[in-house]
């Protein structure tokens, strides 16, 4: 679980680093929480879809903890400009790219499993 874990705080503020030029400390601690959470998800039995749309929801659920914790004078991101946002911290276009982010993890995992 701590490497899944150290993964995701290593991999996600690199990815905004190389998108945004910028992260904050937080991201470290969303990204291996979020990883986690998608580890777990993995291992449900239920269609690839719906892991997929969980993760996506989860994921959004621990960017909106960590925005109403880090991110209440909008300094770590904004998405207050973005169609169908929640109080600029959480967004409908974000939450599909940790759907997508989430579907391509989950499928590494499901062919690790397979070896």
């Amino acid at each position: 679980m701590l490497r899944t874990f150290l993964f995701g705080a290593v991999c996600y503020p690199a990815l905004e680093l190389l998108t945004r030029r910028k992260t904050h400390y937080s991201m470290a601690l969303a990204g291996g929480m979020s990883t986690v959470l998608i580890r777990r998800i993995s291992r449900f039995p239920i269609s690839r879809f719906a892991r997929v749309l969980l993760c996506g929801a989860g994921i959004t659920a621990v960017e909106y903890g960590c925005g109403c914790v880090w991110n209440r004078a909008y300094r770590v991101w904004d998405y207050r400009r973005m169609p169908m946002n929640w109080r600029g911290q959480i967004c409908l276009p974000y939450t599909l790219l940790w759907c997508g982010l989430s579907a391509c993890l989950l499928a590494c995992l499901d062919l690790r499993k397979q070896t």
